[in-house]
């Protein structure tokens, strides 16, 4: 096993929008890392104050200044780590990805590449943990790489003993509407490293490689990048573990902090402030994955960034438990085990993945109260049907008199929620959702229906 030396460099990408976070990260990475002269940082700062004096006051000694194509880049020193950054202003932003993208360019072949947010904080000798867990794994993997969703702090609560406790690992959710797996997570409790089929765009550890063939997509703007990069890592020859251990924390809250979808939208567009409003972007970006999963009915060209040769995405499917084209799983990826990766013995024919495959469905209903009113007095019950273009009852649900009210007087909106959750063999999709009062006296009320 190759051990941590005091010389292997670590390139650290890291976007950061508007975040006030950005320098108490930067400071706790360098304060608990074992190695901090080996740390290459490089961030893509989009803010609205071009001025070094934010981090000259935090003590950083600026060690020059240059201009590449339309870049301003600034280079400085702190406690032994090297941290380029790139100012631009937040209206120029094109996105994670695209941050993500400009900060890689400068790395510079190191050992390792770590790929995070703005906003974390580190275990004492991260560094060296995450080398060390990642080079023992490479008797399982020639292509390991450390990823999941880390546990939680709040920068209002900076004693360690009020972060997350617990480590987890990346599971399915859902299937967006436009059919990309969604991903949540769910309490990890092992030994070692555990084996995954996800990634996690706020903590991506491997070997240097994985930076220049798995480069970010500059184009993707934010939602679908996990699964995207996920697959490309995996179709080159990259395999994804979960680690087994806390080795850094992330902040998720942030409701009150400054969103690249707050900024860039209708508004700033009008004023010329942006290019294209964010949802635009997104729609760009969607079609993108889409195109890399065969979805896209007009593929776009993805050039580089585009699936690997060393293993193909029926092998990538198969592997997750996931068909792109149908918007199926299999059982195991959404009942109480969860399965986030199936080994190659494991994987069923043709025939029978087809026969085992199911669809799941998750959608949170919005009704108008107004078409609740004149029952939700008197009613005993509530009916909620959901059927096929074909009119088959695909799933049906019972609500009490007690959760519609409660769900009603929830929200202070025109209207208001119903979750309905449910997966289905076949192939058939849900068109139409019908919402039916029953009363004990009078019978059946008014229908309310719309579409899926």
């Amino acid at each position: 096993m190759t051990m941590m030396t005091q010389t292997q460099t670590l390139f650290i990408n890291i976007a950061s929008y508007r975040d006030p976070e950005l320098i108490p990260t930067l400071r706790d990475m360098i304060a608990t890392a074992r190695h901090p002269q080996n740390l290459r940082i490089a961030i893509c700062w989009q803010h609205d104050d071009e001025n070094v004096t934010l981090f000259t006051e935090a003590g950083m000694t600026q060690t020059g200044s240059e201009t590449q194509g339309d870049e301003s880049v600034w280079r400085f020193l702190w406690h032994g780590a090297q941290i380029t950054i790139v100012p631009v202003h937040y209206y120029r932003s094109r996105g994670a990805c695209w941050a993500r993208f400009i900060a890689e360019r400068f790395f510079s072949d190191e050992d390792f590449t770590l790929q995070i947010d703005s906003h974390c904080r580190f275990t004492e000798h991260w560094d060296h943990s995450m080398i060390e867990m990642l080079n023992g794994l490479k008797i399982l993997s020639a292509r390991p790489v450390l990823s999941t969703y880390p546990p939680a702090y709040d920068p209002l609560e900076e004693a360690v003993e009020k972060r997350g406790e617990f480590a987890s690992r990346l599971i399915f959710r859902e299937f967006s509407k436009e059919g990309l797996p969604m991903l949540s997570s769910t309490p990890l409790n092992s030994e070692s490293p555990v084996r995954g089929s996800y990634l996690a765009g706020g903590f991506i550890f491997a070997e240097g490689s994985f930076v220049k063939d798995v480069a970010n997509d500059p184009n993707i703007f934010f939602a679908g990048e996990e699964i995207a990069m996920a697959a490309r890592a995996y179709t080159h020859g990259y395999d994804i573990y979960t680690p087994h251990k806390i080795l850094l924390w992330h902040y998720y809250g942030r409701r009150k902090e400054n969103k690249v979808w707050g900024d860039h939208n209708g508004e700033a567009k009008t004023s010329g402030e942006v290019e294209l409003a964010w949802w635009e972007r997104d729609a760009i970006s969607k079609k993108r994955i889409r195109t890399l999963f065969g979805l896209e009915d007009q593929p776009v060209d993805l050039g580089i960034y585009t699936l690997g040769k060393v293993r193909s995405l029926y092998q990538f499917e198969r592997s997750a438990g996931i068909d792109f084209k149908r918007r199926a799983v299999l059982p195991e990826v959404i009942d109480n085990t969860k399965r986030s990766v199936f080994l190659p013995d494991e994987w069923p024919d043709d025939v029978e993945w087809a026969q085992r495959l199911t669809s799941p469905f998750v959608k949170s209903l919005q009704l108008k109260k107004t078409d609740t009113d004149a029952a939700i007095a008197t009613a005993s019950w509530w009916y909620l049907g959901v059927y096929s273009s074909t009119n088959r009852l695909m799933n049906e649900k019972k609500f009490s008199q007690a959760e519609m009210t409660t769900a009603i007087a929830a929200s202070s909106q025109e209207t208001f929620s119903l979750k309905v959750d449910f997966s289905t063999s076949g192939t058939e999709h849900p068109a139409v959702v019908r919402l039916c009062p029953f009363d004990d006296l009078s019978g059946w009320g008014a229908v309310v229906e719309q579409t899926w």
